[in-house]
């Protein structure tokens, strides 16, 4: 079996963000990747500066930055800072925003749309005049203000249909996808590890899982609408106790609470439905033989990296179980 992996983690910006991260260097991780929704969180680059400061050797990255949210040239400017504040930590992830533009009512951007920002932003870190809208513009700090263009910064992609992986080594250096036949690939899980003799379907499981499993809700109904969610196992009745609150147009602003870290009343009655599949398919429970099982299963199937995406209410608990369970050595 192959070893060949990095277990990284992803986190939410908020308050315990540097905290956290600082943690997560401790146990081992290699990498700890900040979310980017706007409407959810707070300011992604204002926490990985807290991050880059309080930590030494783990690496930074964002899972993901959007076109749109920020222009080409404040990007490249916020990522060189991070860049620079991490001595060459900082790995940059883009996306189409799924969330973050549904939680406002938009669907994602197109590929075409994302492949022109990211391509603009590595030509400026690159110290190259791009054109924006017509004018030709490039970064102008003066030396002593920003890093020494070139900047070096990792570009990857969030990328997970066969249009994007098709386009994705015109200007990224890795995905977070599906297993992608040139670059580096990292992959998303969720998931707990069991104390012994635990139940998997304990409270306590039920409440650190919880967020993640019920993703699957809230994008169906956001992007398929009430025939889509209606198909999952009580879809019905959950988007029925959503729109009961919601005013007509508005039901985008209520589909999203607690994405991924908290769950609501009308999300727990989900829990009742098995469901192995998390984000993008996986999900992990199990003691630490069956984790690092699994690990090893991501990494034969040709994952680079694999980004553990704690919830719940004792998040440090959850990084410390994985963190061992990628230690247990596996059942010859």
């Amino acid at each position: 079996m192959s070893t060949d992996f990095e277990l990284s983690c992803g986190l939410p910006p908020g308050p315990d963000f540097a905290d956290l991260a600082v943690l997560a260097e401790q146990l081992g991780y290699r990498r700890v990747w900040i979310f980017g929704s706007a409407s959810l969180w707070e300011d992604p680059f204002v926490h990985l500066a807290l991050a880059a400061t309080r930590t030494t050797r783990i690496g930074l990255g964002t899972a993901v930055l959007i076109p749109g949210e920020r222009s080409p040239v404040a990007e490249a400017s916020a990522i060189a800072t991070i860049a620079r504040l991490s001595g060459g930590r900082f790995r940059a992830g883009f996306g189409t925003g799924y969330t973050a533009r549904l939680t406002v009512g938009r669907p994602p951007v197109s590929h075409d749309d994302l492949f022109e920002h990211v391509a603009a932003v590595r030509g400026l870190l690159a110290g190259e005049t791009v054109q924006l809208r017509g004018k030709a513009v490039k970064m102008l700090h003066w030396p002593g203000l920003a890093a020494q263009r070139p900047v070096e910064v990792p570009i990857w992609l969030s990328v997970l249909g066969p249009r994007g992986m098709r386009r994705a080594a015109e200007v990224a250096d890795g995905t977070i996808g599906p297993v992608h036949p040139t670059l580096p690939t990292a992959t998303m899980v969720s998931g707990t590890v069991l104390e012994p003799g635990e139940d998997p379907r304990s409270p306590r499981v039920l409440e650190a899982v919880g967020p993640w499993r019920v993703v699957q809700w809230h994008g169906a109904y956001a992007y398929g609408g009430a025939a889509a969610v209606d198909r999952l196992p009580g879809g019905k009745a959950w988007r029925m106790a959503l729109e009961s609150r919601a005013r007509e147009g508005e039901q985008h602003l209520l589909t999203f609470d607690g994405h991924a870290t908290h769950l609501t009343e009308r999300d727990r009655p989900l829990l009742q439905f098995p469901d192995s599949s998390g984000p993008l398919g996986n999900e992990i429970v199990g003691d630490h033989a069956a984790v690092r099982s699994k690990f090893e299963e991501l990494a034969d199937a040709g994952y680079r990296e694999v980004m553990y995406n704690p919830s719940g209410p004792d998040v440090a608990r959850e990084l410390r179980a994985f963190a061992a369970a990628a230690r247990t050595t596996p059942a010859s």
